[in-house]
């Protein structure tokens, strides 16, 4: 078996193959697991097809491990996992509890499916039944785990040359595939961009046919294979191969509206839709931070709606940022991404997108960069990792200018943030202290003084200690005929 396995990896797997010669049944390593370590890519889990009960071979292999691991099942799907803690490194004999190699066993199965769902009917079947019934050839490869033949690759689709030539192709007629389970279509797209892999013309085409049968897949899954894809080392494959095939136009038809560049009396704007890839890919270069990402598709998403032409002077996109930062939630609810924190973070840098930028136009004031700090808060890093990668142009001494401006605001920034300490901004003066100073309750003019004492911060009339708020909290109270109560 030359796949790379691991010492650890082939003890596990040798365990299998003597739990399935004990109980008589036929059994084979099959899917990403085989592909994954052909391709020389990290993997933590693996798929075992057998000829019988899968569930009992879980169950027996489990009995082999001590401690002995929860067997999982579902009866109803012939399906078990077993997850084995990993050797913390490779030649140690302590297991790492937090490192999981999950094995998931059922039995060979034929499938067949109903035009308008993609949970299949589903048989027992032989190997090749199983091995026809999967999505994509370099998923379709098959080692034997069986004593006579152990470590045979069993590749009935020629799954090795296609990872050697780096396609991506179905093991039946891709028409029929597609049909079948439309979710295969973006996953294809997504092993595309996973694996810097080309999807066959045929295929292709059969996806674009397909495009439609999307509708019957919940978006959930859709959802699933869209944030993998964004996760990809470079998302603008996928995103490209999406709109290409027409799937993104059903998907997120709000992304497809950024396509297209217009010009006007000799002055035009650059496409968005491949300017948004761009930055993607640049943020992607630097976080695998899935929602930093999202970022970067959602900075731009309202320019469509806010394009005007002004005489003169060309194409703007005024407070593009403002509605694109409404539109997030929108996109989120109708996505099924999370309505959390991962959202807020999501509009706050869309809305803020523009400000980092916009200090490298002007003479850059303390007042402005205290500004930015106090609005963007503990997500400041994150704000200037998307700012830099939205940095794009055809023009490298553009770029370049952009850039070497940019650092001055870093700069700037850092002097800001060293004397100021506005970060992670905290008022020192409290609204309960201003009523115990005053004796007031909840009220207008306890809102008064503490937007005066920030605005006065921000604009740099007083430093950020308590003991200058406090000065100008007592003036300011006085203006408003406030007077200190007495202490008793």
């Amino acid at each position: 078996m030359d796949i790379n396995c691991t010492t650890y990896e082939l003890e596990v797997l040798h365990k299998i193959a003597d739990a399935a010669d004990a109980l008589k049944l036929p059994c084979y390593l099959i899917g990403g697991f085989v592909r994954d370590k052909i391709i020389g890519r990290p993997t933590k889990d693996a798929d075992i097809v057998c000829i019988g009960d899968g569930i009992e071979l879980a169950h027996k292999v489990a009995s082999s491990f001590s401690p002995k691991p929860y067997v999982a099942f579902f009866k109803n799907f012939g399906t078990a996992q077993i997850k084995i803690p990993t050797p913390s490194s490779e030649g140690s004999d302590t297991l790492n509890h937090l490192q999981l190699f999950e094995i998931e066993f059922v039995g060979a199965r034929k499938e067949s499916y109903q035009q308008t769902s993609r949970k299949p009917m589903v048989a027992p079947g032989n190997l090749t039944d199983d091995q026809n019934r999967r999505d994509f050839t370099i998923n379709a490869l098959a080692i034997s785990l069986n004593k006579h033949d152990f470590g045979q690759l069993l590749d009935p689709f020629n799954g090795l040359k296609a990872i050697q030539k780096g396609i991506i192709e179905t093991p039946l007629a891709p028409d029929e595939t597609f049909s079948d389970d439309p979710l295969r279509m973006m996953r294809a797209i997504r092993f595309a961009a996973q694996l810097n892999f080309t999807i066959t013309p045929a295929t292709f085409e059969a996806i674009k046919a397909n495009a439609n049968r999307i509708k019957i897949v919940s978006q959930e899954r859709i959802t699933d294979e869209l944030n993998k894809i964004v996760l990809s080392t470079k998302p603008s494959i996928g995103f490209d191969l999406l709109s290409k095939s027409g799937l993104l136009q059903l998907i997120f038809p709000q992304m497809m509206l950024l396509h297209g560049a217009e010009n006007v009396e000799g002055m035009g704007h650059k496409d968005n839709f491949y300017h948004t890839l761009q930055v993607l890919d640049n943020i992607a270069a630097h976080t695998n931070d899935l929602w930093l990402r999202w970022a970067a598709i959602l900075h731009d998403i309202a320019k469509p709606q806010t394009k005007k032409f002004e005489q003169g002077h060309g194409f703007t996109f005024h407070g593009h940022e403002v509605v694109g930062a409404r539109m997030v939630p929108k996109i989120f609810s109708r996505l099924k991404l999370p309505l959390n924190e991962k959202m807020r973070l999501v509009q706050k840098l869309v809305e803020l997108h523009l400000r980092p930028i916009s200090l490298t136009k002007e003479n850059i004031t303390d007042s402005a960069v205290r500004r930015l700090l106090f609005d963007a808060g503990e997500n400041i890093d994150d704000l200037m990792l998307l700012c830099h990668a939205d940095i794009t142009s055809k023009n490298k001494h553009k770029v370049k200018k952009y850039q070497q401006n940019f650092e001055l605001v870093r700069m700037r920034m850092a002097e800001v943030e060293a004397k100021d300490h506005l970060r992670n901004w905290q008022p020192p003066i409290t609204g309960e202290l201003i009523m115990a100073t005053f004796n007031l309750t909840p009220s207008r003019e306890v809102g008064i003084i503490k937007d005066a004492i920030r605005e006065a911060i921000l604009d740099g009339i007083i430093p950020n200690h308590f003991d200058a708020a406090h000065t100008f909290m007592l003036q300011k109270a006085a203006m408003l005929n406030l007077y200190p109560v007495q202490q008793p």
